[in-house]
């Protein structure tokens, strides 16, 4: 009898509990090697990507090669043709136009390429003791102190009074230099140990060592900085003034790497978010046929610092586009709009059972374990979030259900402790059906961050399910 009742309980909890699935277990040999090579390639975009600019830039050579064309405005595209528009060279947009009517909405992935980083100081050369740094202000949310005694390389582009454009990219090829923020000694750090972690380095301490060698002449003052700037001079015809319209950006020289005995893991710089960017415009560019509804992917800037300015998504470009395209078919934009659906393509808190303390078990994502749905983010009592609608998480999972997508949900910590934003409220701020879908990240906003091979196809594969 006892035996029975078990077996009744055990029958019940299958059919009444939810269970978090391991990716791992659920996929197939073959899906297991396809994750895995999809994860080279996306190692690879990293690599190339390591800004915004150039996750542009690598992803309109990706959307060329496969049958995108420059957007034009005004022209009336036809069911699966491919377009894509670039803001500036630091946001872009890919559509694919699908069979069905603009009037009945699009189908949007919304994912952020901007990454926390050290940005230079408009003034930011300088020389002390007969050594030569840049001033670096940093871009998003850093712990400061892990900024110091790693590999940096400098990226970005100067543009010189004469409005010549440079490109600057030192410190990712094997033969170049690379850069660095110094740190105390423990031997002599007492007193800096003392300060609060927040504070343990100071953003006015984020200084760049960049040389030590000073040119060859004993009467000028600053010969360190002389010479660094003769050589900035020679190799890219710039002066020091020209660093005022500058955008340069201090990154991790590091590159991606594989992670574990069973390499099931990797780990890199900004997969927050360049992660959901990449598995978002694959499964724009790799949508089979002609989808249903047009499809259009957005790959935006400053995310990381409140989507302010012209290119990140509280600007009106994304909805310029969409209006534009709607009026070359003689429909409203906001009609089009109101009748989209997006998922707002962003990373959330892995598990970490060495921090266990600030995460709620219950309602964390947990890396190996699949994409993450995030109906809401914000922080508190759900202040500054798109908190999605219970019919549209419904129409969300029945989609992963039916495409064997191995899912879960998940929140950014515990509630009085967590919280985090992402570009989701923006678009459903223009009456869009929108939730959060990325990949559970560990360190997130470090500068080695680590994802799971299996969340970021199973990432892919949900994308692919929901615009196809």
């Amino acid at each position: 009898m006892a035996t029975k009742k078990e077996n009744k309980a055990t029958e019940l909890q299958k059919k009444l509990f939810m269970k978090k699935k391991n990716a791992g277990l659920t996929m197939s040999d073959a899906e297991i090697k396809t994750a895995d090579k999809f994860a080279e390639n996306y190692k690879k975009f990293l690599d190339e990507a390591k800004t915004e600019r150039e996750a542009v830039k690598a992803a309109v050579s990706i959307l060329k090669k496969n049958g995108f064309s420059e957007y034009q405005k005004g022209k009336k595209y036809k069911a699966g043709d491919k377009i894509y528009y670039s803001n500036r060279g630091k946001a872009i947009i890919l559509s694919v136009i699908g069979k069905e009517g603009i009037e009945n909405g699009v189908n949007i992935l919304a994912a952020h390429i901007d990454s926390p980083r050290l940005d230079l100081k408009q003034n930011p050369v300088y020389e002390d003791t007969e050594m030569a740094y840049f001033k670096t202000h940093y871009y998003g949310g850093i712990k400061k102190y892990q900024w110091t005694t790693i590999p940096l390389s400098l990226h970005g582009v100067i543009v010189k009074s004469n409005g010549e454009t440079v490109e600057v990219n030192i410190g990712e090829d094997d033969k170049d230099p690379v850069f660095v923020v110094t740190d105390l000694l423990p031997h002599l750090a007492q007193e800096q140990m003392k300060r609060p972690a927040a504070r343990i380095i100071t953003g006015e301490e984020l200084n760049i060592l960049i040389g030590s060698r000073p040119f060859k002449d004993d009467e000028a003052s600053e010969l360190v900085k002389l010479n660094i700037m003769n050589i900035l001079f020679e190799k890219y015809g710039i002066t020091e003034e020209d660093f005022i319209s500058a955008e340069l950006e201090a990154v991790p020289a590091f590159k991606s790497k594989d992670i574990g005995f069973d390499r099931s893991l990797i780990g890199a710089y900004g997969q927050d978010d360049r992660v959901c960017a990449y598995t978002a415009m694959m499964a724009t560019v790799d949508v089979k046929g002609i989808p249903s509804k047009t499809v259009v992917t957005v790959l935006t800037d400053k995310e990381e610092t409140g989507s302010d300015g012209n290119t990140g998504l509280q600007s009106s470009y994304l909805e310029y586009f969409i209006y534009d395209l709607a009026e070359s078919y003689g429909k409203n934009g906001r009609d089009v709009l109101s009748a989209s659906k997006c998922l707002s393509a962003d990373v959330n808190a892995g598990f970490d059972p060495t921090f266990a303390d600030v995460l709620e078990r219950k309602n964390s994502a947990y890396v190996g374990k699949g994409t993450v749905l995030t109906k809401f983010t914000g922080a508190g009592g759900k202040s500054g979030t798109n908190d999605a609608s219970a019919e549209f998480v419904g129409y969300v999972r029945h989609i992963f259900d039916e495409n064997d997508v191995v899912w879960q949900t998940g929140e950014l910590g515990k509630v009085d402790l967590g919280g985090g934003g992402t570009v989701a409220k923006y678009i459903a701020n223009l009456n869009v059906d929108t939730i959060d879908l990325g990949v559970p990240v560990l360190s997130m906003h470090a500068p080695f961050e680590v994802t799971s091979k299996a969340d970021v196809y199973m990432t892919y594969k949900a994308f692919g399910a929901f615009i196809k």
